[in-house]
């Protein structure tokens, strides 16, 4: 494998070797752009552009220089890394699941999409910044928001949850969800105290106890919860990032004791820009900015929510809210 010269500053070399990333640096770390990474290498190079499975270059530039400036400080040790391209529709042309989410592993040269949900927003008095299933028109930041804030990620721990159980193929299954917590800086600096990581597309719904004292996970009475499965892997989510089930595993693997970093695209800078091009009646490659031409043309122009400007908001609408108990979950009533 060639090396690509790094920025002048950084005098290090990268070595991948194996399942192991390792960097020496003479210098103190810093932020690296994306042109500091050299040269997207010609194998990854063809799976640059704006079709489906396809990377749009932008977005591979950020997750490489990203990757890399992680990688020199030591936080990502995992020979892989990922990207996500959230400007995009959730179907594609063919009316399939479209692919938005990139496992990228340059040491073996393999580079694989796969379908990802998005930040579903919210719709309140006096801010409406939901989403629409299809196309993202809100990004932000604000604790509460359901939304997607676009940036960089490093991978940490991994927690598993039992959600409960459901029925397939006439046998009742227990729902064990891992949940990948993010950290971010900036922007995406809130990402633990928002709980915002990567999870399967998955969840119960419609949930009621039954009884099962045998189970590990019954409660002192003897019941579990039961619920009908949902699959939302080409929709939306509540903020984080959501895969399949069959990719979240493969992941889940992938990051096990070797973090690594997840781009998101769009950063605020980038929604700002496109508004301003938007604005002016510029396109978007005069403006020298990228959006998905499907999603623009049908959300008009993207917005950005600050958390200064929604956590008031969402802090009023809460106390507005009527002040309930927890509500138990009804006996089922077959089965």
């Amino acid at each position: 494998m060639r090396l690509i010269p790094l920025h002048p500053r950084v005098v290090s070399v990268l070595a991948i070797v194996g399942a192991t990333a390792m960097v020496v640096c003479s210098c103190a770390s810093h932020a690296l752009s994306e042109e500091h990474f050299g040269e997207i290498p010609p194998w990854l190079e063809k799976h640059v552009g704006e079709g489906d499975g396809q990377i749009p270059k932008i977005v591979l530039q950020r997750a490489r220089a990203y990757y890399m400036q992680k990688v020199v400080e030591g936080a990502a040790k995992n020979p892989c890394y990922f990207a996500m391209d959230a400007t995009r529709p959730s179907v594609a042309r063919s009316g399939g699941v479209a692919r938005r989410f990139y496992i990228i592993c340059e040491h073996d040269m393999s580079f694989r999409a796969v379908s990802s949900g998005y930040g579903n927003g919210r719709r309140l008095p006096g801010a409406n910044f939901a989403n629409g299933k299809r196309c993202a028109k809100n990004f932000g930041n604000a604790e509460g928001s359901k939304l997607t804030t676009g940036g960089g990620y490093v991978t940490a721990e991994t927690r598993t949850s039992f959600k409960g159980y459901y029925r397939t193929r006439g046998k009742s299954v227990p729902l064990v969800r891992a949940f990948v917590q993010f950290e971010g800086e900036g922007d995406t600096a809130n990402a633990r105290e928002r709980a915002i990581g990567g999870h399967s597309a998955v969840l119960l719904r419609g949930m009621c106890l039954r009884k099962r004292p045998k189970s590990p996970y019954a409660n002192k009475k003897g019941y579990v919860p039961y619920g009908r499965l949902l699959d939302y892997s080409s929709g939306r989510s509540n903020g984080c990032t959501s895969w399949t089930p069959e990719a979240s595993e493969v992941i889940v693997d992938m990051i096990k004791d070797r973090p690594t970093t997840v781009y998101i695209y769009p950063e605020s800078r980038d929604i700002d820009a496109v508004r301003e091009a938007v604005k002016a009646g510029k396109s978007l490659s005069s403006a020298g900015v990228y959006w998905s031409a499907r999603c623009l043309r049908e959300i008009g122009s993207p917005k950005f929510w600050t958390k200064e400007k929604l956590e008031p908001i969402i802090a009023k609408h809460r106390k507005s809210l009527p002040s309930r108990p927890p509500r138990p979950l009804p006996i089922c009533r077959s089965g």
